[in-house]
């Protein structure tokens, strides 16, 4: 099934700016016919998860990733706050393996958010592709870690949108522990696109044996102003000690 056709995932903000006039839609269609669009054919991996900013982590949106896996170790992704032809353009996210992120300098670290909550919880989803070529994308996930910069507030959780990409770009996060995600969040999509979170999480139960201590994973802790519970076989690396 198609991206656009596995959830009809519309953006809330209409971008500021007059309708098209008929000589940009020429432009637009001789472009089509004689310009090539090689960089983004290959953007073919859909994903659609949850982001908290860092510094603002009530500050939660859906996110729907567009990715090209470039190698084995490295994807990179434009973000969207939607899945049809009128969504916006909200963000990017590289997603590096465990074993990139460990070549990394310790003060680039704190950039890079770790991806066993989102999966092992069923946050993060591939929508319209088998259950099986699911499990097994999520498979080669686990473990890794994604740097997302959000660069335009499209509106989310009942908030209003900016018309215009305004202010600086915000560092998101991930999820690592039960009862921070809002629960309305998860609950819309669940509804929208007919996939139970829930049913995901029991399914990828055998993905737990694979789970490393991550860094990143309390970051958060203790932020969200609620009772939050661990995940099972999320850990963090610091509070697993050295070697881990």
């Amino acid at each position: 099934m198609p991206a656009a056709q596995a959830q009809d995932t519309r953006p809330r903000t209409a971008p500021a700016g007059d309708a098209k006039t008929g000589g940009t839609r020429a432009l637009e269609a001789g472009a089509k016919l004689l310009q090539g669009n090689a960089p983004l054919s290959n953007f073919d991996v859909y994903l659609v998860g949850f982001h908290p900013m860092k510094d603002h982590p009530e500050e939660q949106m859906e996110a729907h990733h567009f990715c090209r896996q470039m190698n084995e170790d490295l994807a990179q992704c434009t973000l969207f706050d939607g899945n049809t032809r009128t969504a916006n353009l909200n963000g990017i996210e590289y997603i590096i393996s465990e074993k990139l992120f460990n070549t990394l300098p310790q003060d680039e670290r704190k950039y890079w958010h770790p991806h066993n909550g989102e999966i092992l919880t069923g946050q993060l989803i591939a929508p319209g592709i088998p259950e099986a070529a699911e499990h097994a994308l999520m498979k080669k996930k686990m473990n890794s870690y994604g740097k997302t910069w959000h660069v335009w507030n499209t509106g989310h959780n009942g908030k209003r949108g900016d018309a215009l990409p305004l202010g600086e770009p915000m560092l998101a996060w991930s999820f690592n522990r039960d009862g921070e995600i809002l629960p309305n969040l998860q609950e819309e999509r669940d509804t929208r696109t007919g996939i139970g979170t829930a049913d995901k999480r029991k399914r990828r139960v055998d993905l737990k044996p694979l789970a490393k201590p991550q860094s990143g994973v309390d970051d958060l802790k203790g932020k969200f102003g609620r009772p939050t519970q661990d995940i099972p076989g999320v850990v963090d690396s610091r509070a697993a000690g050295p070697g881990a």
